[in-house]
């Protein structure tokens, strides 16, 4: 491929700096994942309880529920560089630690948890400051190129690190497995800090005192209705779709399958989801909100024969092509709200976002205590087609999603 080709396929790799941001991002997905898959593996293999697996998922997305639009806030308010460099010095030592702990024989079960809760306050961070930051940095016209690459770091994120932490876990255990992370968060930040100082300009900050701004933000899914109706999908997928993904672990047990065969189960997940984010970044539909819809309605539909699946090889193909879907609707959730989001409130915009997402540890929590009484299978049933319905049931009232496009160079 031509360097003029590689430019029309993926234009964001000329804006100075998103290279940098692009393998920080990989880096930090990696990781992040991976912890995600050590943390939901020690607590199934020490308490065989779906509760508690579920109580995993629950830790991380529940910053998101409760700091969403603080973080908006925030990142219209100070450096959004900063900001994110900050969530660094949350996680690595927090994750070396843990992993030291492990080594030592020291690690209780509840000390897991704080990692997760660092990890979703990283999570927030992420999603107010560091999505918010793309648009400083490749401009609107090329936005939607860069939110889909974007999505394609975090799908290998979810590649790589149930895979990478499925083989650690196997071969050298989860003390180890932690300290290995801890290093990959350091190489994600060393990639950070390669951003031209340019992108590090602060924001001119408003007169306005940070609470009526955090009223402002809560008043954008009243005042916004495109915003709002973006909203009430992703409140809906969070709830309904998403908390699947700690109960892989119990779908693990159910196949009696192994430590490395789980995480290449988890894997699927990314895989499929990265499928979907490099067509979305190759193609670059016109049509956004449709894609946005239609992927989680599949994605929903797909989930059922993957809970259903008796062997291995089914469930890794079920779960692969209902990421697919879900790819489909991650790849475009951002640009939907960066684009129908003015630019002062952006960040707000994406905590709102945030909060949505934040439906997941109440999905995550109710999907556990269904397991609990009823088994993984039926729950994860029960959820999907509830939530099959919820959604065409919003859509049905608030079309203005499904007619969403992107924003076409000039």
């Amino acid at each position: 491929m031509t360097s003029a080709a590689r430019r029309r396929l993926f234009p964001a790799f000329d804006a100075p700096g998103f290279r940098w941001f692009y393998l920080s991002g990989i880096c930090w997905f990696w990781g992040r994942w991976g912890v995600a898959f050590i943390a939901a593996y020690h607590i199934n293999e020490v308490t065989d309880s779906p509760r508690l697996v579920q109580l995993t998922g629950t830790s991380i997305w529940a910053p998101m529920l409760f700091g969403g639009v603080i973080g908006g806030v925030i990142a219209d308010r100070y450096n959004k560089v900063k900001i994110v460099r900050g969530q660094f010095l949350l996680m690595i030592p927090v994750t070396l630690a843990l992993g030291l702990f492990e080594r030592a024989g020291n690690l209780e079960t509840w000390m897991v948890f704080p990692l997760l809760v660092t990890s979703g306050f990283a999570w927030v961070s992420d999603m107010t400051s560091r999505r918010a930051l793309v648009v400083d940095i490749v401009g609107a016209a090329r936005l939607d190129n860069a939110v889909a690459l974007e999505s394609t770091s975090q799908s290998s994120g979810m590649v790589v690190g149930n895979l990478l932490g499925g083989a650690m876990v196997a071969l050298l255990g989860v003390g180890e497995g932690f300290l290995v992370l801890s290093c990959l968060f350091i190489v994600s930040l060393m990639f950070f800090l390669r951003l031209p100082p340019s992108v590090a300009t602060p924001p001119k900050i408003s007169a306005s005192r940070p609470l009526r701004e955090l009223k402002e933000g809560f008043a954008l899914a009243k005042t916004n209705v495109g915003l709002r109706s973006i909203l009430g999908v992703t409140i809906i997928a969070n709830l309904f779709f998403f908390a699947y993904f700690p109960a892989i672990q119990r779908v693990g047990d159910r196949l009696e399958i192994s430590a490395s065969q789980i995480g290449l189960l988890a894997s699927c997940t990314g895989f499929g989801m990265m499928t979907a984010a490099v067509i979305i970044a190759t193609l670059r539909p016109r049509r956004n909100g449709r894609l946005y819809v239609a992927g989680m309605s599949f994605a929903m539909l797909m989930l059922i024969p993957f809970a259903l699946a008796n062997s291995l090889p089914l469930a890794m193909a079920a779960l692969y092509v209902a990421s697919v879907g879900s790819g489909m609707f991650g790849a475009t959730q951002s640009v939907l709200v960066l684009n129908v989001a003015s630019p002062e409130v952006r960040g707000r915009a994406m905590g709102l976002l945030g909060m949505s997402i934040g439906a997941l540890p109440v999905g995550s929590t109710i999907l556990g205590e269904i397991a609990e009484r009823h088994g993984v299978t039926t729950a994860i049933i029960t959820m999907t087609c509830t939530g099959f319905v919820a959604l065409m049931l919003w859509t049905s009232s608030h079309r203005q999603v499904i007619d969403m496009q992107r924003v076409v160079e000039a």
